[in-house]
């Protein structure tokens, strides 16, 4: 059975959203797997939006394409949701959106405007505070 799993990864300068990328990746090839985690960079900076993709399989990772239709999207700061919403729109349905958010559910729900896709809160900030 062929299982990959590609996901976009949508933060801030600063957030460590290109690390977050590349520690999941390391943590999937020592689990055994294949992984790809490839940052958009552009002319970033502390605070700028920031995007990076990343793939896991089974099997070797031959292209290195950007995800276009993302299985999760993982987004570390929740005022990007409207900036990014072309990503939101692009997730496959059954699909996972994770939220950075002290938002409730009903709000998080109309922010991201999608009853097809699983939504996963977690106010990370609260937490290391």
């Amino acid at each position: 059975m062929h299982m990959r799993i590609e996901t976009v990864w949508l933060g801030r300068g600063g957030q460590g959203i290109v690390t977050a990328t590349y520690i999941v990746a390391n943590a999937s090839i020592i689990d055994g797997f294949h992984a790809l985690a490839n940052p958009e960079f552009g002319a970033e900076r502390r605070g700028a939006p920031v995007k990076a993709f990343l793939t896991i399989d089974k099997e070797p990772i031959e292209d290195q394409e950007p995800v276009k239709t993302p299985d999760v999207v993982v987004i570390f700061d929740d005022k990007l949701i409207g900036l990014m919403r072309f990503v939101i729109d692009a997730v496959k349905p059954g699909g996972f959106v994770i939220i950075n958010t002290a938002k409730s559910p009903e709000d998080a729900k109309k922010l991201v405007g999608r009853n097809d896709v699983h939504l996963v809160l977690l106010d990370a900030v609260g937490i290391a505070l």
